[in-house]
């Protein structure tokens, strides 16, 4: 019970620096809502080879994609604050209260994946206006799945801010993590579309099922087995990601 309380304290203070700079999740808005608007008119005809006829259709595929990539591009960026924190002192001063260490982390990951849900509301909000339509229920299992792949990249970007604590080696190593990640992932068109050595290739990538069930169930198919596979995916390493970040945290804070 003291790790959940810890996690709970931790969790609300990193919330209300959220809300007190309000401008986090503006600027986290901007891009996705560029990108439903300068480059998703483009797709209604890039998707044909995949059924996509109309926006309504287009709008299923690549909105999914455009989530993964908040989760996968947002969720390990999440460091970087982590980083400011170590430099000014702060998480010093956390060593000599009783909060247990993987609070400490959990509290902060958490508040990156409110953040970053808070943020995949307002995308899809803003995709119904363009002409979205989705099952409230398969959308509802969606956000699971993001919230998943959000916590995973956090809990990763944790470790490597644990690992490199240097400005200039923490960004170079993000950018070649999630650049390869997010484009095996799908995430702007899909997979399907690629060449068969590229397709064989995504399928080793954890990020690809989820993006490939998200999609499913944008496009109403509940029965694909792509959904849970996905789904058992994201438990299983945001398990392992939390766990190996926890560990890294509490050696290198200790």
């Amino acid at each position: 019970m003291k790790i959940l309380r810890d996690t709970w304290l931790v969790y609300q203070r990193q919330l209300l620096i959220v809300i007190r700079t309000p401008s986090w999740l503006v600027i986290g808005l901007v891009q996705p809502f560029v990108y439903l608007l300068l480059f998703a008119p483009l797709l209604k005809v890039a998707l044909t080879p995949m059924g996509a006829t109309s926006y309504h259709d287009a709008y299923r595929i690549y909105v999914p994609g455009l989530l993964a990539a908040l989760a996968i591009f947002g969720g390990l960026a999440a460091g970087f604050p982590l980083l400011g924190e170590l430099r000014m002192g702060v998480i010093e001063r956390f060593r000599v209260t009783p909060v247990s260490r993987l609070a400490l982390l959990l509290g902060r990951a958490l508040r990156e994946t409110t953040t970053l849900l808070a943020q995949a509301v307002v995308t899809v909000i803003i995709a119904l206006i363009f002409g979205l339509t989705v099952n409230p229920g398969y959308l509802l299992l969606a956000f699971i799945l993001f919230t998943l792949m959000s916590l995973m990249s956090a809990a990763i970007a944790y470790a490597m801010t644990m690992a490199v604590r240097n400005d200039g080696a923490l960004g170079p190593l993000v950018n070649t993590v999630s650049q390869p990640v997010a484009l095996l992932s799908g995430v702007l068109l899909p997979i399907v579309l690629a060449p068969l050595w590229l397709r064989d290739t995504a399928l080793w990538n954890p990020f690809y099922w989820a993006v490939a069930g998200m999609r499913a169930l944008f496009q109403g198919n509940a029965s694909d087995n792509t959904i849970w596979i996905g789904l058992i995916i994201m438990v299983v390493l945001t398990t392992a990601a939390v766990t190996w970040s926890a560990r890294l945290f509490s050696s290198r804070v200790s």
